[in-house]
C-alpha cells in the first residue's frame, strides 16, 4: 500500500485530515498537533488490539480547538521516518500555528539495521533537526520527546533505562535549539518504578499469548498520553484551557480500534 494511499486517523474535535490534507473545523481553523515517532505512539488497528500507542489516548487529554494527526508508524527511527518520505508528508500538511511533536530512538539503537541506525550525537541529533527546521519553516512549534521508557526491571525490583544516551542526546539538541522538552523517559522512568514489576504489566501489553516490555495496553498508552499531556502544559507549550483531564480517570474502554483501510 502506498503512502500517498495510507488512511491517517485523526482524532479531535469536528475534525477530519487525510495525508497532505488540511484540518476544517468550521470558521476557525483549529490547531493540529502532529506526532512523528514509532510504534509507542502509532495508531493501531483492530488485528492488534489491545496493543494501544499513546498518541491513541491523547485527544482524550486536550481541549476544543486542538486536533491530534498521529503519523507515528511501526519500526520507524528518526531517519528512516525521513528516508521514507514521512516527514515530507508530515510538513505538506503542517500549518502556522500548529505543533510537531517528535518521539523516537526505539528504532535508532539497532546498529546493525544500517536502514535505520543513528548514533545519538551525530547522526540522531542531524536527522532531528530536519524535523524542528520543517516545522519552524512553516510557522509551526517542534517539541521533542524523548523516547517513553520499556518495562525493565533488575533483580532488586529496580526500573532500569534501555535508551543508552539518547535521552541525553536529544536533551542536548533541545537546549541548543531552545526547543520544548518533554522528558518522558525520566517522567516514565519514575512511573514504573513507583508502580513496580507487577503492577506495570498491566500498562503493557501483557496478553494471554504475549508478554511485550515495549508496547503499551489501553492503560499503560493514557498513562503516558497523560505525561505528555502534563508536559506541555509544565513546558507553557500549551495553556490551561488547551488540557482536559489531566487528574480524572480515562476508561480504557474509550480506547477503540479501526479496521485497517484497504
Amino acid at each position: 500500500m502506498s503512502l500517498s494511499r495510507r488512511h491517517v486517523v485523526v482524532a479531535g474535535v469536528g475534525a477530519a485530515v487525510s495525508v497532505g490534507g488540511t484540518a476544517h473545523a468550521g470558521p476557525r481553523r483549529s490547531r493540529t498537533v502532529w506526532i512523528a515517532g514509532d510504534s509507542t505512539a502509532a495508531q493501531k488497528y483492530a488485528p492488534a488490539a489491545p496493543e494501544t500507542g499513546w498518541g491513541m489516548a491523547l485527544p482524550f487529554l486536550l481541549g476544543r480547538g486542538l486536533v491530534v494527526a498521529n503519523h507515528a508508524m511501526n519500526g520507524r527511527s528518526s531517519k528512516s521516518f525521513v528516508d521514507e518520505g514521512r516527514l515530507d508528508t508530515v510538513l505538506a500538511g503542517v500549518r502556522p500555528g500548529d505543533l510537531l511533536i517528535v518521539q523516537f530512538a526505539h528504532n535508532d539503537e539497532k546498529a546493525d539495521d544500517p536502514g535505520r541506525y543513528t548514533e545519538p550525537w551525530t547522526t540522531y541529533q542531524r536527522y532531528l533537526r530536519l524535523y524542528l527546521d520543517g516545522a519552524r519553516a512553516r510557522g509551526a512549534r517542534p517539541v521533542l520527546a524523548t523516547p517513553v521508557e520499556r518495562r525493565r526491571f533488575d533483580a532488586d525490583g529496580r526500573a532500569v533505562p534501555s535508551h543508552g544516551e539518547y535521552p541525553e542526546a536529544m536533551r542536548a539538541l533541545a537546549r541548543q535549539e531552545r526547543v520544548a522538552l518533554l522528558d518522558v523517559q525520566a517522567l516514565s522512568l519514575a512511573l514504573w518504578q513507583e508502580l513496580g514489576p507487577e503492577a506495570t504489566r498491566t500498562y503493557f501489553n501483557w496478553t494471554g499469548t504475549k508478554q511485550d516490555n515495549t508496547h503499551f495496553s489501553p492503560t499503560g498508552a493514557i498513562a503516558v498520553a497523560r505525561l505528555v499531556a502534563r508536559e506541555l502544559l509544565r513546558t507553557r507549550v500549551l495553556a490551561p484551557h488547551d488540557v482536559r483531564r489531566l487528574d480524572e480517570e480515562i476508561p480504557p474502554s474509550w480506547i477503540t480500534w479501526p479496521e485497517a483501510a484497504a
